[in-house]
């Protein structure tokens, strides 16, 4: 809609937006940051009515595998979940609005944000309407990797015209190995796999909205480099006409989680649930792959890399030994049943998050 309407004054701004904006010739900056705020502004004006109305339907069920754990939960019982509604509501609002909606690779970022979205709602449905802890861990993956194989091989073909486009590059040294074909599995374990850790993360009030706000203005920056032809090549990161205007997108996601940690503070008045979870962390694995920047996804989002590891530890030690080597997993629930503030928790998260952006982001001046 913006973008349209400054097309049609193109003249009048040509001088004023010159080169700076990399492949984009409509302030993409500009575009950027209003993206954040009107997304902000959106979740939380609606904050509050959605709050409403999703107490009166879909109130969390504290009902984990471990006893300990649910008791000390215990209080957190009937707060309403599924906030992941109006965060991707302000997303969508946000791009639609802000964006380029002829771009692919916003057009393909929105499928997968969309998408994700519905699987995590559906799950989410299951765990509030039945006495199941929602749909399982195979059906989940199954559902995930079925909705994101076509828009991979779409990013795929995508990628073909673009230089280095289907190379796993290296931060340090830039080096980089061609995967060719192999790009679809590859995009799709990772759009998957960057899910379902930030799904494992969303277990503290604020704690996944705290790291996606950190995660998500990495990617901002680093989307908005790799589609400035300028800024690349200084870099020496991969340059990917169209990338930059991920970086809006992104911004609407650090805008949305600002608006809806504004509720999900300690105590949260709404959980995100799966419905927000699963989307945002497909996001940023979309983003990672576009900007060919795989190996800075597992350092930025190194907290919920971590996560999941713990959780991949624990069940193969228990497999194999017998024993746990936590006292509950994922880690963050290890210091909760350690006695630690749920707030120190989320903090020292949240720090860890901050230094792992800031390494990911100052890594790409590492020669």
């Amino acid at each position: 809609m913006l973008v349209w309407l400054l097309q049609q004054y193109a003249p009048f701004f040509e001088r004023l937006s010159g080169a700076s904006t990399g492949d984009s010739r409509v302030f993409l900056t500009a575009r950027m940051a209003l993206a954040a705020m009107v997304s902000f502004l959106t979740a939380v004006i609606c904050g509050p009515f959605a709050i409403r109305w999703l107490k009166s339907r879909f109130r969390e069920r504290i009902d984990s595998a471990s006893a300990r754990l649910n008791e000390l939960h215990a209080a957190k019982g009937n707060t309403p979940t599924m906030g992941g509604l109006f965060i991707v509501a302000a997303i969508v609002i946000a791009a639609v609005c802000c964006g380029d909606m002829s771009n692919r690779y916003l057009q393909q970022a929105m499928m997968v944000t969309i998408g994700f979205a519905v699987i995590g709602g559906i799950d989410d449905w299951i765990k509030i309407s039945t006495r199941k802890r929602g749909v399982t861990a195979r059906q989940k993956l199954t559902a995930q990797t079925i909705l994101v194989l076509p828009i991979c091989a779409w990013l795929y073909m995508v990628q073909l015209s673009q230089p280095q486009g289907l190379e796993l590059i290296f931060p340090i040294g830039r080096q980089g190995v061609f995967i060719g074909v192999g790009f679809i599995a590859w995009a799709a374990f990772v759009i998957v796999g960057s899910s379902n850790g930030v799904n494992l993360t969303d277990g503290l009030d604020g704690l996944a909205g705290g790291c996606l706000v950190l995660a998500g203005s990495a990617f901002a920056v680093l989307t908005y480099l790799s589609g400035h032809r300028v800024m690349a090549e200084y870099l020496n990161m991969p340059h990917m006409v169209g990338a930059g205007e991920l970086g809006v997108l992104f911004a609407a996601m650090v805008g949305a989680m600002l608006g809806f940690l504004w509720y999900n503070c300690h105590p949260a008045q709404v959980f995100m649930g799966d419905t927000g979870s699963l989307p945002t962390g497909a996001l940023l694995g979309y983003g990672a792959l576009v900007i060919r920047q795989e190996v800075l996804l597992v350092i930025i989002g190194g907290v919920f890399v971590i996560e999941t590891l713990s959780v991949i530890a624990q069940v193969t030690s228990f497999r194999l030994t017998g024993k746990r080597i936590l006292a509950c997993s994922p880690l963050h629930n290890h210091f909760v049943l350690r006695g630690d503030p749920e707030t120190r928790i989320v903090v020292r998260f949240w720090i860890s998050s901050a230094l792992l952006a800031l390494l990911g982001v100052a890594s790409l001046k590492f020669r």
